[in-house]
């Protein structure tokens, strides 16, 4: 019988020639990573459990690959055939949900079917999606295979229960089950992926008998489990920061920790230390037990960055040896930084980045420490393909999402509670940073996440701020009374584009460093050109540029406005909302386009921000002023108030939000931080907000029903938990479940005359110059436009190796000499994409 079994190959051999390896040996080589990753504390879950449940799920994890007991699949790699329709993981789950063996299976484990089902699905469904086959069509395909077939399957379960005699789930629910099903899917496809690496699990002729290769294949998967960067090292007990702590930090240095799933709110002003304060309680989690690893959420790519320089910088005094650091994100390969990280991974006695987490997008979440934007973290939460892989990364850590007023859109905010549920599902904690949270944005996310932990629901809803807040537990409220360091804003009123023009002439004429923020890219663009004809030079910062030219100009204004900047004065930077949080500027005199409170409150954190470096007697201005560029909230004649200030940004915000904001700011004439600002946020975010005037009533309407449907669509697109993995999971490209909701865009290949990439950075590879000469732009914006297509000769040239959904979603640009791209769409380095 043991020949039959280890005639059933497993994986093709590395070289011609070579040998085939057995799928039980392969199985096997699972089984044992699986032991490793169960045994490693704080990786979700499963050490938790009692050793008879792992050692349940230990043999479910080698039952992954029963369906290669096939001939169809034998067949298909021994001789070149067809698999046919259904794939082996596929025959997987017939095999242990629709055949014998699930009732010896059942037995052994002293369960119901209904229990062992979610389970078998989970471990069946390790490629990335769950199995979509009704019961019938999974007995048909069992019948299909041959009675040779079956019998070998069922006696090879036989043999695997035999290694594990005492593998139980007594008294397991399928309930209890399908909330387990999402991290187990994720932890067998993990284990696959390492126990399917030739360098670690060399192809092994048949001949060893089970109980032979089962210790064969622990020796190896110990070791392998050592090389892939997955084992987080100890946490260190000591201080992290060698400065006085800021009050937030203190708090976060004495708030009791309760034990089990924790959510934690840190909510303060901008510049208060709020990043220090969160790793301080992720150290006191880590050390209590609460994950092995962090992963820190950004809303945007250039936050990720920003952080993951940060985070490389200081991360390694948390641990005794250096941690697995990875970014995550879908332009991490062009970070120079994380390059230059995975380059001295082998030498470095700091933090590391090993090949096997490098080389895969999707492991950059398994490293100790990740860094990436919340996206990463939500695609989890969503039906799409290696969502459970996400899970798995996530579960073992601290989640920190930074800026998380960020996310208040409808559909966002509905991924976030349901990324909430499932991490406190699987044991997780969470550090939720914000300045600008509204309260009942706070209670919704604390109730999300109480859910996913089985905890009773918090009722906390004290107006308090600053805050540090355990949902549930503990809170610390009483900070002493303070004035931000720059003191007071004040609030002034521009009613007109020229009024904004003229102060920015005046204070650049005074040596004072300046910035613009508007709520439009091509508003953007028109204030620099009527600087310009002013005579006065301003800079440019927006999304519509490709990514070689945006990065090299937020290098030289981070050089310039940054913390240690220089020759900033009477330097004028015009930009859009990629200033609010992306870059950490500071500046003298900040004018802003009218925009919900929120958002205006982050804005104003980068006026007078770093004041131990650049203190009020040194500043050109004797205050801090916000000016807003604004009509006069008590004049509103219809709903098109705000079109004449904001020809192209007045619709990118609701305007009964924006009209509220005015109207709450300008009658209070400053903002007091930060004992103003709750006030401020709840007055225009809050659930009760003040009346607005009548014209704006139709759109206020429109705009409350554009949320809902948001919402609605946030929750009909997100995974159902208590459907369990094969249920409520999917296999759907990202593109298909959106972490955002917006207008289509189109990306734009940019190329210069000569064909070759846009961007010209030494060093780079082809791929990379690709992605850094693309831009995107509303693909609204782009119709009627004779953009080059499947007609032209060139286009085809240029894409004929592309596959079929990248010349679905890019667009090959030629960049004239004179800077024309086709009449109406223009591309110059120093102003990005012009349209019209």
């Amino acid at each position: 019988m043991l020949t039959s079994l280890l005639a059933w190959p497993g994986k093709s051999p590395r070289d011609e020639g070579g040998v085939f390896h057995p799928a039980a040996y392969h199985m096997l080589d699972v089984a044992a990573v699986a032991v490793e990753l169960l045994a490693v504390p704080g990786l979700g879950p499963g050490h938790t459990l009692a050793r008879d449940a792992r050692d349940a799920l230990v043999l479910l994890t080698a039952l992954h690959d029963l369906g290669k007991i096939n001939p169809r699949f034998r067949a298909m790699l021994l001789q070149g055939d067809s698999q046919g329709t259904k794939r082996h993981w596929e025959v997987s789950e017939a095999y242990l949900c629709a055949s014998d063996i699930q009732r010896d299976l059942a037995a052994h484990l002293d369960c119901s079917r209904f229990a062992l089902e979610p389970l078998a699905s989970a471990t069946a469904g390790h490629h990335g999606r769950p199995a979509r086959i009704d019961k019938q069509s999974l007995k048909e395909l069992v019948a299909g295979q041959g009675a040779g077939a079956l019998d070998d399957a069922r006696a090879l379960v036989a043999a695997l229960c035999a290694l594990w005699p005492d593998a139980r789930l007594t008294g397991w629910s399928a309930a209890q089950a399908r909330a387990l099903s999402w991290w187990f899917a994720g932890l067998v496809t993990v284990a696959d992926w390492i126990g399917s690496n030739p360098d670690w699990f060399a192809p092994c002729a048949p001949g060893p008998d089970l109980a032979a290769y089962w210790r064969m294949a622990q020796t190896r998967a110990a070791f392998a489990v050592t090389q892939t960067g997955l084992l987080p090292p100890g946490v260190v007990d000591r201080a992290l920061f060698d400065f006085a702590l800021r009050p937030m930090q203190q708090a976060a240095s004495r708030v009791p920790l309760p034990d089990g799933p924790t959510l934690v709110f840190v909510e303060d002003e901008t510049g208060a230390g709020k990043t220090e304060a969160a790793l301080i309680l992720a150290q006191r989690m880590l050390l209590a037990g609460h994950g092995a690893g962090l992963f820190f959420a950004l809303p945007s790519m250039a936050t990720a960055d920003a952080m993951f320089a940060r985070v490389e910088q200081q991360i390694g005094r948390m641990f005794v040896a250096p941690p697995s650091l990875a970014l995550a994100h879908g332009r991490a390969a062009l970070s120079a930084r994380f390059r230059a990280l995975r380059d001295r991974a082998a030498v470095s006695d700091d933090v590391v980045c090993g090949e096997w987490i490098g080389d895969n997008r999707r492991r950059a979440l398994l490293a100790t420490i990740g860094v990436g934007t919340v996206d990463q973290a939500l695609l989890a939460a969503l039906p799409t393909r290696f969502a459970t892989l996400r899970h798995w990364g996530l579960a073992g850590k601290i989640l920190i999402v930074d800026e998380v007023h960020e996310l208040g859109d409808a559909y966002m905010d509905e991924e976030l509670r349901q990324l909430l549920r499932l991490h406190a599902m699987a044991g997780g904690s969470a550090i939720l940073i914000t300045a600008t949270l509204p309260r009942h944005q706070r209670m919704a996310l604390a109730q999300a996440f109480a859910q996913g932990a089985g905890q009773a629901m918090p009722i906390d809803d004290d107006p308090a701020y600053p805050a540090l807040t355990v949902a549930g537990g503990a809170a610390l409220r009483d900070f002493p009374p303070r004035l931000a360091e720059k003191g007071v804003v004040g609030i002034e009123r521009l009613g007109s584009v020229e009024a904004a023009l003229d102060c920015l002439a005046e204070a650049a004429g005074r040596g004072v460093a300046c910035v613009w923020v508007r709520n439009a890219v091509d508003d953007a663009i028109a204030a620099r050109e009527a600087l310009r004809a002013r005579g006065i030079e301003a800079d440019l910062l927006h999304a519509r540029y490709a990514l070689c030219d945006r990065k090299r100009i937020e290098a030289r204004q981070m050089a310039r406005f940054g913390r240690d900047g220089d020759d900033r004065a009477g330097r004028v930077l015009i930009g859009t909302q990629v200033l609010e949080s992306s870059l950490d500027l500071d500046f003298d005199v900040m004018i802003s386009d009218l925009a919900p409170m929120a958002a205006l409150i982050q804005r104003a954190g980068r006026l007078w921000r770093h004041m131990a470096r650049r203190p009020a007697p040194d500043r050109p201005v004797p205050a801090p002023v916000l000016h807003v560029v604004s009509p006069d909230p008590a004049q509103v004649e219809d709903a098109r108030w705000l079109q004449a200030l904001q020809p192209g940004g007045a619709f990118v915000y609701p305007v009964a939000d924006q009209w509220r904001t005015a109207d709450t700011l300008f009658r209070a004439g400053q903002i007091v931080a930060p004992a103003d600002l709750r006030g401020l946020i709840e007055a225009v975010h809050g659930t009760e907000p003040g009346p607005i005037p009548t014209a704006l009533d139709a759109a206020e309407q429109e705009a409350d029903g554009e949320r809902m449907a948001r919402a609605s669509h946030g929750r009909q697109n997100v995974i159902k938990l208590g459907e369990g993995y094969r249920g409520g999971g999917g296999g759907e490209d990202d593109r298909e479940y959106p972490t955002r909701l917006g207008r289509e865009t189109r990306t734009l290949l940019l190329l210069r005359p000569d064909h070759t990439p846009w961007a010209q950075e030494a060093g780079a590879s082809m791929i990379e110059r690709e992605a850094l000469s693309e831009v995107s732009v509303a693909a609204s914006r782009l119709r009627g436009l004779n953009l080059p297509g499947g007609d032209d000769p060139a286009w085809r040239a240029l894409t004929a190796d592309w596959p079929g959904w990248r010349r679905a979603s890019v667009t090959p640009c030629v960049v004239g000499d004179d800077g024309v791209i086709v009449p109406g769409l223009r591309y110059r380095a120093d102003t990005g994409l012009i349209l019209g």
